[in-house]
Order: structure tokens, then sequence, then C-alpha cells
């Protein structure tokens, strides 16, 4: 499954920093499992707040391969969206609906502002879509703007802030997008 990027980026009016390639040459696809772990894991640890061991990324590598996604520059991976879908029990309706859940998403300093971000979730998004997701959802740092517009643009809305989610002690916005 490979995808490439074609013309410029939705939304966007700010020009973007030189990046060592054009979006148009961005491949995705597919997670390969754990031959990419080392690469997608250091790109990982050096956006998220929170420290992962190797086993929650092979949590949702090996539960749900076909939701994680990486953005290549030729051999380089530069880009990456962790996800999974699960069942999910609505506590106001006892309803039970098929909601996919955004847990990382990076991307190398030097390719931001392309729209590799916003492709690599609109990926996971069509694949959800395609498997019957009704909902998603994430949480994203309270003070990380760049972030909270990404999604608001995208169509998620924040549902709650969580006080004191992060180990550092700061708040998160659990934001969802309704896809039913």
């Amino acid at each position: 499954y490979q995808r490439r990027v074609h013309g410029k980026i939705p939304g966007s009016s700010m020009a973007a920093e030189p990046a060592p390639c054009s979006a148009e040459s961005v491949v995705y696809e597919v997670c390969q499992g754990e031959e990419q772990l080392p690469v997608f894991k250091e790109l990982l640890r050096r956006d998220l707040s929170e420290p992962y061991s190797v086993f929650t990324y092979r949590y949702f590598l090996h539960n749900w391969p076909q939701l994680c996604h990486v953005a290549k520059d030729g051999d380089k991976i530069i880009g990456v969206v962790v996800c999974k879908m699960e069942p999910h029990s609505n506590p106001h309706t006892q309803a039970v609906v098929s909601r996919g859940y955004i847990a990382m998403l990076a991307v190398e300093p030097s390719y931001r502002r392309l729209g590799i971000g916003t492709r690599l979730v609109n990926i996971a998004i069509e694949k959800m879509i395609a498997e019957k997701c009704e909902e998603l959802c994430l949480e994203t740092e309270a003070v990380n703007a760049p972030a909270l517009a990404l999604y608001q643009k995208m169509g998620f809305v924040r549902d709650k802030r969580l006080h004191k989610y992060y180990l550092n002690g700061g708040d998160a916005y659990r934001m969802k997008l309704w896809l039913n």
C-alpha cells in the first residue's frame, strides 16, 4: 500500500522552511513491522512528551499493523502515525461503537509544514472508515498549539481537558472526530 502526495498543502498559506524534499516526492506506506521499529521509535521519542517502552510500540504494530503508517523520503522515514481501533461502549447510551485511536503522530522537524502529518492522519482515517469505524479520539498536550490547530482543521473537537495527564504534569485535551 503506497500513496504519493500530489498538489499543495491544503489550507496552508504560510511558507514552509526548505525541506530536503518536496511534498510530491513523499511516499506513504504501511509500517513494515519490527525492521522499522528503531527508526520510528526514535522519531516519536523526540516529538512526544511521554517515554514509551518498545512493548508499547509492538502492541500497536502487532495488533493493528494496517493502522500504522510511515512517510518516507527515499529510504528515510520522516513521519509516522500509530493507531488502533476497538469496540467501545458509550457510557450514556450503552451502545457499542467502533472507536479508533490515534496514539502517536510525529514528523521530522525539517519536513514539517508540508502537509505530511495531515496526510498521515488522513490515511489512518480512511483505513478506519473502511473498517467501519464510527468515531476517532486522541490526546494532545494542551500547550501544543500546532497539534491542536492541525486536528481542529481536520474536524476534531475538544472533548475534555485532562488535568495533569502527562508524567511531566502537563494537561492534555481529549479530541474526538465522529465519522458517521
